[in-house]
């Protein structure tokens, strides 16, 4: 079979105006498609990005109305609702990228994620609860955990808060064995409201291996003894306290101080509390001291010392409640530095308007610029 040079030569002017014509074709469909779009879309940027929502929010709206498959129009109106707090509308937008069959696994868990954060800002924990653990395994995994975790918190589901907090623990995602510390021991109060003591001691020594530096195990464990009546062993599980955590100790010094009178360790109690004090002075440490010595806070030797160290209401209010042939002017002097400085703060003006405050009068407000906004008299006075 001969090839005809002639139907070459015809066919190829006729290819090329065909290419020709189909690219043409398809810039004039990419041009009108551009031309279509982003207007209403770079205009509700712009009134974002000048913090005019209401307005912006219209012009993505009709964006939407003309592009409704856009998925990024739909994700930024959602947020834009969310953040204003009509939630309700946030949750149609979001709803409705869900139902569509052509959205990607991707953007399927992206919209399934922000549509749990639309429950969860309205209060709707059991929807939000539902969403966010549909997304386990996901690339929103993390985010859902950790959005589950701060879920259970908030509506006291400790075990389920305690089994979340362990999963990010393994995943890598941060330490989290102080928060689960504190779901145990909540759950040893549960079990010991409820009559079951056992459950309880299980659950603070749980608490104890999820964070053994924690100090609030110790403190729960030293209470659930002395009101058992076995108050030597409160005393040294109060005692290891001491040690770790002196701050935390000062919280049941005076519980202390009972469970040495009642078990008789009166000099070992003492003896602890004084360390403790030396290395973190306190009234609630002196109270118990006094306490243990069975004698008043006011009758305290170290209290002159504390209130001068600390000038506090209270220390002040102690050395006020001796007897006044007691006084001399050393504990006077002490008491006015005291009084003086808790009545520093009160010794101001603020403006009613926004708040600031001043130890002089302004007839105009220096933070908002509003006149007249100082009432003529200072806050303790109001």
């Amino acid at each position: 079979m001969e090839f005809d040079l002639q139907w070459l030569l015809v066919g190829l002017p006729v290819a090329f105006a065909l290419g020709w014509l189909a690219s043409r074709l398809d810039l004039r469909q990419v041009r009108r498609e551009q031309h279509d779009a982003p207007k209403a879309y770079f205009k509700g940027l712009n009134l974002l990005l000048n913090e005019q929502q209401d307005k912006a929010i219209d012009a993505f709206i009709e964006a939407v109305q003309n592009d409704p498959d856009t998925t990024e129009l739909h994700f930024a109106l959602g947020n834009l609702f969310r953040r204003r707090g009509e939630f309700e509308r946030a949750v149609r937008v979001h709803e409705h990228l869900l139902n569509r069959a052509d959205l990607s696994p991707t953007e399927h868990d992206r919209a399934l994620y922000a549509l749990a954060q639309d429950f969860m800002k309205a209060g709707l924990f059991d929807r939000a609860e539902e969403a966010y653990r549909n997304l386990l395994g996901s690339p929103f995994d993390t985010e859902a955990r950790l959005a589950l975790l701060n879920l259970y918190e908030r509506s006291r589901d400790w075990r389920a808060a305690a089994e979340t907090g362990a999963a990010l623990e393994r995943s890598g995602t941060g330490s989290f064995g102080l928060r689960i510390a504190h779901h145990w021991c909540e759950l040893a109060l549960e079990a010991d409201a409820h009559g079951r003591p056992e459950e309880a001691d299980t659950a603070l020594q749980t608490a104890r291996e999820a964070a053994p530096d924690a100090a609030r195990p110790l403190v729960i464990a030293g209470q659930r003894l002395a009101k058992q009546g076995r108050h030597a062993e409160a005393l040294t599980t109060w005692s290891e306290l001491a040690l770790r955590h002196v701050d935390a100790f000062t919280l049941i010094a005076s519980d202390f101080a009972a469970s040495g009178l009642a078990c008789g360790q009166v000099a070992q109690a003492q003896q602890v509390l004084q360390e403790a004090y030396h290395r973190l002075p306190g009234l609630d440490l002196l109270r118990a001291l006094a306490k243990l010595a069975q004698r008043d806070l006011g009758s305290e030797p170290q209290l002159l010392e504390l209130l001068q160290r600390q000038p506090t209401l209270g220390a002040a209010l102690a050395v006020l409640s001796q007897p006044p042939q007691r006084w001399d002017e050393t504990h006077l002097q002490a008491v006015r530095t005291a009084v003086g400085r808790a009545a520093n703060p009160l010794q101001r003006y603020r403006c009613a308007a926004c708040g600031f405050e001043a130890q002089h009068y302004f007839w105009q407000c220096p933070g908002c610029l509003t006149w007249d906004s100082f009432p003529p008299r200072r806050i303790e006075e109001l």
